[in-house]
């Protein structure tokens, strides 16, 4: 059963995963908005450079608290099959919806021959397919495989496999299958995934443990980070960076050992803290927390409505055309935004974010025998 191996376990909702998971969604809006605004992704400038870099912290966070989940979602059913099913479905239903609307949110393009996207969200709707299945397994071999896989993730692209579909798991080479463009390959993910499932079971322990624990784990993986990113970073000079970004600047398409301790560490540290968050700040992320796929849909399409919007403000036209292959944007060097423009279009969003997300939660909860909100 799922919870044969569970010590003293608390059945109450587990308000460290919405809190962290509502400051990830938010994050990860200040990089869809840097989208939007043309800026690049990185480079020595450290406004520009920090930006785009606490954001690296939303899709590592994203998958290991999605596995967490599932486990608290399996504890609070006691139900193999029914589990497995749900996490079936939900996967299935996210591919779908990253191919259909999740792609249009991003590029007000119905030309679904010229540009497809395998995104954060169709990896995470077949990390819960493949998860599915693995859960048959005994909860040490899942952990304890998805930490293997992690480390030794490299390992994949040393198959000379045939199979086009072999570069959705891992990356043989830059170009990919022709038809779509491949971000986010299925290794390590399903990896970092299957370990949040195994972190799932230390989350409902009692609280001086719990708090123990992830002290533990997250300062060791700072710890390790540290030590051998410097090691690493200080034998070499990438793009001449100053040696605390080439520290930071870590792979992630896909995402190296390194990048996944830097990011995970400090996540895992802050649960003990995010449990006991209160005030309007936690209030907020806790309700971005709770609809994290209704969240999701809606940012982007707002995103995109509000470029348009300050674009035909600042320029006479919303540039539609700048668009049409989002989240790869061909905004001229010209007419891209500043940083204070592209926090306020992101202050903005988030403002009229919440209250949608207020709304929906308070609907949800009042409607629980409808059973389609649980999937979004």
């Amino acid at each position: 059963m799922i919870n044969s191996e569970i010590s003293p376990a608390n059945s109450a909702r587990i308000r460290s995963v919405d809190f962290l998971r509502g400051a990830i969604m938010v994050l990860m809006a200040i990089d869809h908005v840097r989208v939007y605004s043309g800026m690049p992704s990185g480079g020595a400038d450290p406004a520009i450079f920090f930006t785009r870099w606490v954001t690296h912290f939303c899709v590592s966070g994203f998958v290991f608290f999605a596995g967490a989940a599932a486990f608290l979602y399996g504890h609070k059913i006691n139900n193999p099959n029914k589990l497995s099913r749900y996490l079936f479905t939900r996967g299935l239903l996210l591919v779908i919806l990253e191919l259909t609307l999740i792609r249009f949110c991003w590029s007000f393009n119905l030309d679904f021959k010229t540009f497809m996207l395998a995104g954060v969200i169709w990896m995470l709707g077949w990390c819960m397919v493949l998860l599915s299945g693995i859960i048959r397994l005994s909860f040490r071999a899942v952990w304890i495989s998805g930490l293997v896989i992690i480390a030794a993730q490299q390992l994949f692209g040393l198959i000379p496999a045939s199979w086009t579909w072999w570069d959705f798991l891992y990356p043989r080479s830059e170009e990919g299958p022709g038809w779509i463009h491949v971000l986010y390959v299925l290794v390590p993910w399903i990896g970092v995934m299957m370990a949040g499932y195994g972190f799932g079971k230390l989350l409902i322990f009692e609280p001086d443990r719990r708090n123990k624990l992830c002290l533990q784990i997250g300062l060791s993986a700072i710890g390790l980070f540290l030590v051998a990113g410097s090691i690493i970073a200080a034998s070499g000079h990438k793009n001449n960076l100053p040696f605390i970004l080439r520290l930071l600047s870590q792979q992630k398409y896909p995402p190296s050992q390194l990048f996944l301790l830097m990011t995970l560490g400090p996540l895992i540290t802050l649960v003990p803290l995010a449990e006991k968050a209160q005030g309007v700040l936690a209030r907020v992320l806790n309700t971005f927390g709770r609809v994290p796929l209704f969240y999701y849909i809606l940012h982007i399409a707002l995103i995109h409505l509000l470029a348009l919007g300050l674009n035909g403000i600042l320029y006479g036209s919303g540039h539609q055309e700048w668009y049409n292959t989002a989240p790869f944007t061909n905004v001229p060097e010209d007419y891209r935004w500043g940083l204070p423009l592209l926090y306020a279009i992101f202050i903005t969003a988030e403002v009229v974010l919440y209250f949608a997300c207020r709304q929906y939660s308070v609907y949800k909860a009042k409607h629980p025998e409808k059973l389609w909100l649980k999937y979004l």
